[in-house]
């Protein structure tokens, strides 16, 4: 009997190894630094959020920098205010210049770098997101943000690695917006929507003609009537004379 459980004690501590192996490598990959939401129009503008986890056991995070993509300009970046943290923006010059509803930029937000005042780092077991607002977005397949975290304690977790399209994900993946085309049937619906007015407006016009039609003819019956009614009262008065 003894030589019976000994196998499966083994057994059952081997499982639990591999077990542990699996989920100690899979919790880290998946607490990395992701944009929220994933997806977007290109053309539009959007609210997204930069969503930060804090990997580590002691320390805080206490700076958060986030570049924007140099083939991928956007015209308009703005960010909302996070409590306890200050943000510094970084321009760089765009060649060709960004068309933003007629007006020529000729500048875009480069970096954006988050900054913790006192007490207000991420602790560990938390996240914190950094809402930015950002549009027209660029006509691409899709931004990759690369990020550095730094802690309180000097290390630096740097999520640069562009992720390959149906490859594995890399261990200190950038977060990536996907972009996609306009919906076609945006403009046909806009045209319609154009025209139904149009249509409208000749509906009420041949309304209107018809109205004045009718009171036309209503005041033409009306004059008959009393030009005959005029008409009895001259022959009658000769008659009365009489």
């Amino acid at each position: 009997m003894i030589r019976l459980r000994r196998p499966a004690t083994a057994a059952a501590l081997a499982l639990t190894a591999v077990a542990t192996a699996v989920f100690g490598l899979a919790g880290p990959a998946s607490a990395h630094v992701t944009v929220n939401p994933k997806e977007a129009t290109q053309g539009g503008y959007g609210r997204f959020a930069f969503r930060v986890p804090n990997e580590s056991d002691k320390a805080s995070t206490t700076k958060v920098e986030v570049v924007l993509p140099e083939n991928a300009p956007v015209g308009s970046v703005s960010t909302m205010p996070v409590p306890g943290w200050t943000v510094a923006v970084e321009k760089r010059k765009v060649d060709p210049p960004i068309d933003v509803h007629g007006s020529q930029l000729t500048e875009a937000v480069s970096k954006l770098t988050w900054t913790a005042g006192a007490n207000a780092g991420v602790k560990p077991g938390e996240f914190q997101e950094f809402p930015v607002s950002m549009g027209p977005l660029p006509q691409v397949d899709r931004m990759v943000f690369k990020v550095l975290q730094t802690y309180s304690d000097g290390n630096v977790a740097r999520w640069i690695e562009e992720p390959t399209p149906g490859g594995e994900e890399p261990e200190n993946p950038a977060p990536v917006l996907t972009l996609t085309a306009a919906s076609p049937s945006a403009a046909p619906s806009g045209s319609a929507a154009a025209a139904a007015p149009a249509g409208a407006d000749d509906s009420d016009d041949d309304g209107a003609g018809t109205a004045f039609g009718v009171a036309g003819l209503v005041a033409g019956l009306a004059g008959l009537i009393l030009g005959g009614l005029a008409f009895l009262r001259t022959r009658r008065e000769p008659t009365s004379g009489a």
